[in-house]
């Protein structure tokens, strides 16, 4: 089909161009990890443990192998695959390494926990295949709460890990801080809960797997965020070279973070293909993915902050509790959320004094992995509240409380020892504010309806180089990426990018890139991802890091072929190479002299088919590589989100009636995309604040198995959002751009909780957890509205 093309200022980075990947995908053309049909495949499903805490007696699978259409079943011990095990350099008062094994040997730790695979000819044979196996537990007391696992004399769910702790680190503590707190004219505190979340991406996790003798290799098709880290864990596992291994990804329907992690499933349904020597796939089903899959969000934190009599902040002390589940996740540890916590709570204030203790608990539920915003939904929650209820105290604007306190001058280096660059967040509460006063929401609020309005305002950390990486002492280091960049015969180029698209259309926001450095039509340009087969090397994506840090890498290459071409032309047009530009047209022309140039096309036919024609020193070919890793501490976006909420007195339910969002990612490569991913973050964090919760009950089962339970809000409860864009680019990547993945989820929280309480200004009661119960707001209601 013919693409239209629109350019901004005859530029493609700015321009809210067509996706490129919307044509296949619209018309049912996409290719998910379940469309892959292999001759001679084979399906896989598990044996998953029934109980929270066990140890295993007996994994008996003679019945299963009995069942018609069975073809093989697999415990640990049949397969004697190696454990993943993800490690942090630091000493062992600080972090404790647990090994986490594909199929449960002697022990599990939660429901669900894989102790078997069953491969059969078809998914039903497999399913019934899974019912036939007989495992023989001894029961153990399961922990299940954060607080059971810290009791004294608490089972310990590994037993190498003393009061069930796996990391307990304070990474900030400043000298007389106490002094500070006992000297300060005003001290509020918060104490809150979140509740534990699911990513939940449209697409379960899933992989098919098969061996090829002729590359003897094994091919693994899986809808992983992190394609080269499952590539060396499973290879560890197996006992493979990294050769033998090739992972590759198709299309994929959201991840979340959830998917930037090792599975275990895809590991051992790999492992079931190299024994078989047949394809195996293995499709997540949607009650293994609400119970086993890697969760997130349960964290308990306790702060106090100190304001001198103006609001001024003086000091702030944080305890910092996670729920981690299980078992660490690779290449993360269980530290990744209360590192993160620790890292960056200050957030966009100005804070003089600074301690905090972080610390990760393991207990008898599915581990924890990452999820979009990782922590700072909950910090910015725990940040916000304390300027609300200082602001309560101190009889200040809770907005004017917020600009006596937030970086105004830049780059400004925070007490945590992090450099924030350049931002907008003076001016991004500014215009929140605005909008909703000109749009009337504050005569609404004292029309005497319940409506309250709520803000908060954060700052997002995003391109992570390897240096911010190294700051957590984590064994394996993620930053940098690679691109390599090659011009065929005809003058098109592909672009490699070691990030990985899970809806992030990066064929297109990349493509826009490699257009605009080197003066082709977008069309023109082919991105490729998701190979390790054909990408060097590359971290993936998580931690908005694919532009930031991708993007650039994808940039610097593109440039790296430009000079290759500006040479090829000036020896063919006989001319200094310093004389030669691109001339945004497809072609190498003189600068003094416009009406001579070559195109591409003209320039790759010497460079592969006249070999002979090329300058003294240039090989035939025309391909570059380059990197980039970004400098120092990354780069920060900011926003502010405004929210005007009304309370239902009978019910206890929350309405959004409106919802504003102020976010300055940089330079915005495609606006459009930009939004999408504001309004995508805004649902979840929505979804976090009001409705969605996993639970279990004493015995570590779990209580939201289902959809039925799991409350996932609809269009019917997301409202409609209005953005509004400021543009501060940041000083290192390639194009001004920030990342702009998880602002909108980071944001929401706080601003729902705070508009909730703002409702509740009248009944003398202010709730803190989330989770936002409809009982919690009818009971503040009722001595008001009964």
């Amino acid at each position: 089909m013919n693409e239209p093309h629109f350019r901004r200022d005859g530029a493609w980075v700015g321009a809210s161009v067509p996706r490129r990947e919307d044509p296949r995908l619209l018309a049912g053309r996409g290719r998910f990890v379940d469309d892959v049909a292999l001759p001679g495949m084979l399906h896989a499903q598990f044996v998953r443990s029934t109980v929270a805490h066990g140890r295993i007696v007996a994994v008996d699978l003679d019945e299963v192998r009995a069942v018609p259409g069975v073809v093989a079943a697999f415990s640990a011990a049949d397969l004697g695959l190696g454990d993943v095990t993800a490690l942090l350099d630091r000493p062992p008062h600080e972090f404790v390494p647990t090994s986490m094994p594909v199929l449960a040997r002697d022990k599990v730790r939660f429901v669900g926990e894989p102790v078997a695979i069953v491969v059969a000819r078809d998914p039903y044979a497999a399913e019934d295949g899974v019912e036939a196996a007989v495992v023989e537990y001894e029961d153990l007391d399961p922990v299940v709460t954060d607080t059971a696992a810290l009791a004294d004399g608490a089972p310990l769910v590994h037993a190498e890990a003393p009061r069930n702790t796996l990391v307990d680190v304070s990474l900030f503590a400043t000298e007389g801080i106490d002094e500070v707190f006992a000297e300060a004219p005003c001290v509020v505190r918060v104490r809150t809960k979140t509740g534990r979340q699911n990513a939940l991406p449209l697409e379960t996790r899933g992989v098919v797997a098969s061996w090829d003798d002729r590359d003897e290799q094994l091919h693994v098709q899986t809808n992983t965020q992190i394609p080269h880290q499952v590539r060396t864990v499973l290879a560890s596992c197996a006992g493979l070279a990294e050769k033998q291994v090739r992972v590759t990804v198709p299309d994929m329907g959201g991840g979340f973070g959830q998917k930037c992690v090792v599975g275990r499933e895809e590991i051992a349904a790999a492992a079931a293909a190299l024994r078989l020597r047949r394809p195996v796939k293995w499709i997540e089903d949607r009650r293994d993915a609400l119970t086993a899959a890697f969760l997130a969000r349960e964290q308990r934190y306790d702060v106090r902050a100190a304001f001198d009599a103006d609001g001024h902040i003086l000091g702030l002390d944080a305890d910092v509790v996670c729920d981690m589940g299980a078992y660490s996740c690779y290449p993360f540890t269980a530290g990744i959320e209360p590192l993160m916590a620790s890292a960056e709570m200050p957030s966009v204030y100005k804070v003089p004094a600074y301690r905090v203790r972080g610390r990760a608990i393991t207990t008898n539920k599915a581990p924890t992995g990452p999820y979009r915003g990782v922590s700072r939904p909950q910090y910015v929650m725990v940040m916000e509240r304390l300027m609300e209820r200082a602001a309560r105290e101190l009889g200040i604007d809770p907005v004017e409380i917020r600009r006596r306190n937030v970086i105004t001058v830049f780059p400004y280096t925070g007490v945590n020892r992090i450099t924030y660059d350049p931002g907008s967040y003076r001016e991004s509460l500014d215009l929140c504010e605005q909008v909703l006063r000109d749009e009337g929401w504050y005569d609404v609020r004292d029309s005497g309806r319940v409506i309250g309005i709520g803000y908060s305002c954060f700052s997002e950390r995003t391109g992570y180089g390897s240096g911010a990486f190294a700051q957590r002492k984590m064994r394996v280091v993620p930053g940098f990426d690679i691109s390599e960049i090659r011009m065929d015969v005809s003058g098109t180029v592909s672009a490699t990018t070691g990030t990985m698209s899970h809806g992030q259309s990066h064929e297109t926001t990349m493509a826009q890139i490699v257009a605009d450095r080197l003066g082709l039509d977008i069309a023109q340009v082919k991105i490729v991802q998701g190979d390790t087969d054909r990408i060097t090397y590359g971290w993936g994506s998580f931690a908005s890091r694919s532009i930031t840090i991708g993007g650039s890498a994808v940039a610097a290459a593109s440039e790296k072929l430009g000079d290759q071409l500006r040479e090829i032309a000036a020896h063919l047009l006989d001319a200094d190479v310093d004389g030669c530009e691109l001339d945004g047209a497809g072609g190498v022309r003189l600068r003094d002299d416009p009406a001579r140039r070559l195109s591409f096309a003209e320039l790759a036919d010497v460079a592969y088919l006249r070999a002979h024609l090329l300058p003294k020193g240039v090989g035939p070919g025309l391909s570059a590589t380059a990197s980039f890793d970004v400098p120092g501490d990354g780069t920060f976006s900011n926003a502010t989100h405004g929210v005007v909420v009304e309370l239902d007195p009978g019910t206890g339910g929350v309405e959004i009636l409106r919802y504003v969002c102020v976010e300055d990612c940089g330079v915005a490569i495609h606006p459009q995309i930009v939004e999408g991913q504001c309004r995508g973050g805004i649902a979840q964090g929505i979804a976090g604040a009001l409705f969605e919760q996993v639970t279990y009950d004493d015995a570590g089962q779990p209580l939201a198995p289902s959809l039925m339970e799991y409350k996932v809000p609809t269009a019917a409860e997301i409202p409609d959002i209005v953005i509004h864009h400021l543009e501060t680019p940041c000083a290192f990547t390639a194009n001004g751009a920030k990342g702009a993945g998880e602002g909108g989820t980071i944001g929401a929280p706080a601003a729902v909780l705070n508009a909730v309480n703002d409702a509740l200004r009248g009944t003398g009661v202010e709730l803190d957890d989330t989770p936002i119960s409809r009982e919690a707001v009818h009971r503040a209601l009722e001595g008001t509205h009964g």
